[in-house]
C-alpha cells in the first residue's frame, strides 16, 4: 500500500508545491511521511513475518480460475453498472446542482440506482479476476473498462462535476498496474493525453455548469485547478484535530448498511460543506484537503499513522490470508482502492461508502460462491494468462 500513497504525491503533487515554491511544501513531505509511517510498519512487520511465496502467481491463478462464469458475471456487472450509473446522473443524483442545494435527489430512480453505485468498481475487480484467472485475455478487459471509463465520462458530462470521473481513472490504472494488466507505456501515454486535454474539459465543466444556472468563478484557470498541493496545504494552519461532528459508530452502521430506500428520511453527510463552513465559506459549496488533508484535519498525526496503518493491515488480510485472493477479496480490496485509499477521496465519508460497496456486493459474491468449480480453466482458456505480467510484490 505504500506505492498507492506514495504514488499520486510523488507524480502530481509534491512536484507541483516544489515547482511552485508552496511555504508549505515540508509539512506535504511530513504529512507524507506520517502516512508512509503506518504502512511501512505493517509491510515490513509482514515482509518478515511471512515465509516466502515463490508460487504467487500460480496461486493467484488458481484463486482466480475456479469460477467458469466469472467473466459472464464481470460484464453482466459492468452493464448494470453504466446503466444504473447513466440513470441515477440523469436523474439527478450527484449534479452540481443537487450539491450545491445540500440535498440528493428526490427521485425514487436516484435512489434505487445508489443501491449499485460501487458497482464500478466490483465491476473492475470482476474483469481484473476473470484475467488474471485465465477466463478472458487482456483486449477483453480493455475494451470493458474503456465502457466503464467512458460510462464515468458520461455521468461527469450530467453532473458536471470532474473529479469522481478522475478518481475513477486513477483507481482503475493504479489497480490494474499493480495486477499486471496494464503495461507502463500505456499509462503514460494515459497520462499525458489527460494532462493535454484537461484544459479543455475545465472549460466543458464550466460551461455545463453555467447552462444549469450556476456561477463559475471567472478567476479560477485549468492551471490553478491542478494546484491539488494547495488544498493539503490549507490544513497546515489549523489546529488539529477538529471536531465538526463526524460520523460516529451508528451512522456508520445507518448509513453504511441501510440503503436510503429503507430510510429515506435521514440527512445527507456533508463533510465538504461543513470544511468550506469552518474555513469561513458557505453551506452551499464544499470543500476538502484531500484523503490526506481530511485524515489529518479530523484525527491529527496520530490519526494519519492509525488510518494507514489499519488500512494496509487490511489489504494484507485481503491479499495474504491463507491463501492468495479469488474474485470476492480482490473486488474487496478494490472498494478499499477506490474508497479510503484514494488520494482525492473524502474521508469520512468514504469510510461509510466502503460498506455500502461491500454490502452491496453480496449478492455477487453469493453468485460467485454458488457457480463455483472445483476444476481449473483448460489450456484453451488459459492461453489469455501471461504469467510474467503476475504480481509478485504481495508474496515477497
Amino acid at each position: 500500500m505504500s506505492a498507492v500513497v506514495l504514488a499520486p504525491y510523488a507524480v502530481l503533487i509534491v512536484p507541483t508545491a516544489v515547482v511552485n515554491d508552496n511555504p508549505e511544501t515540508g509539512f506535504i513531505l511530513r504529512v507524507l511521511a506520517l502516512a508512509l509511517a503506518g504502512t511501512l510498519t505493517l509491510e515490513t512487520f509482514a515482509l518478515l513475518a511471512a515465509r516466502p511465496s515463490p508460487g504467487w502467481p500460480q496461486a493467484l491463478r488458481r484463486a482466480n480460475s475456479r469460477s467458469p462464469h466469472i467473466y459472464l458475471i464481470a460484464r453482466l456487472v459492468t452493464v448494470v453498472s453504466i446503466v444504473a450509473d447513466l440513470a441515477g446522473a440523469y436523474a439527478g443524483r450527484g449534479t452540481i446542482v443537487s450539491q450545491l442545494a445540500s440535498e440528493g435527489s428526490s427521485s425514487s430512480l436516484a435512489s434505487l440506482t445508489s443501491l449499485v453505485v460501487g458497482w464500478k468498481f466490483l465491476a473492475f475487480g470482476l474483469l481484473l479476476a476473470s484475467f488474471l484467472g485465465g477466463r478472458t485475455g487482456r483486449r477483453g478487459v480493455y475494451a470493458w473498462t474503456l465502457a466503464l471509463v467512458g460510462a464515468q465520462i458520461a455521468v461527469a458530462s450530467f453532473t458536471a462535476i470532474l473529479a469522481p470521473m478522475l478518481g475513477y481513472l486513477f483507481f482503475v490504472a493504479s489497480v490494474g498496474a499493480l495486477c499486471g494488466l496494464f503495461r507502463a507505456r500505456l499509462l503514460v501515454v494515459v497520462a499525458v493525453v489527460l494532462f493535454l486535454a484537461w484544459p479543455t474539459m475545465f472549460a466543458l465543466r464550466n460551461d455545463l455548469r453555467e447552462n444549469r444556472g450556476v456561477a463559475v468563478a471567472q478567476e479560477s484557470t485549468a492551471t490553478e485547478r491542478l494546484r491539488v498541493d494547495i488544498q493539503l496545504a490549507q490544513v497546515a494552519a489549523v489546529d488539529v484535530p477538529v471536531d465538526l461532528h463526524q460520523p460516529k459508530l451508528a451512522e456508520y452502521a445507518r448509513y453504511g448498511l441501510l440503503p436510503r430506500l429503507v430510510d429515506p428520511d435521514r440527512p445527507p453527510i456533508t463533510t465538504g460543506s461543513d470544511i468550506n463552513q469552518y474555513l469561513g465559506g458557505g453551506a452551499n459549496s464544499s470543500y476538502n484537503f484531500l484523503a490526506l488533508g481530511n485524515i489529518y484535519f479530523f484525527s491529527g498525526p496520530v490519526g494519519v499513522v492509525v488510518f494507514h496503518a489499519c488500512w494496509s493491515l487490511v489489504a494484507l488480510v485481503l491479499l495474504r490470508w491463507r491463501r492468495a485472493p479469488g474474485p470476492a477479496r480482490l473486488s474487496v480490496l478494490c472498494f478499499a482502492m477506490g474508497g479510503p485509499l484514494l488520494w482525492s477521496s473524502t474521508y469520512p465519508d468514504t469510510m461509510i461508502a466502503f460498506i455500502q460497496y461491500t454490502v452491496s456486493a453480496l449478492p455477487v459474491f453469493a453468485m460467485l460462491f454458488a457457480t463455483r468449480s472445483a476444476k481449473e480453466p483448460d489450456a484453451r482458456q488459459r492461453r489469455h494468462l501471461d504469467p510474467s505480467r503476475m504480481p509478485a510484490w504481495p508474496a515477497r
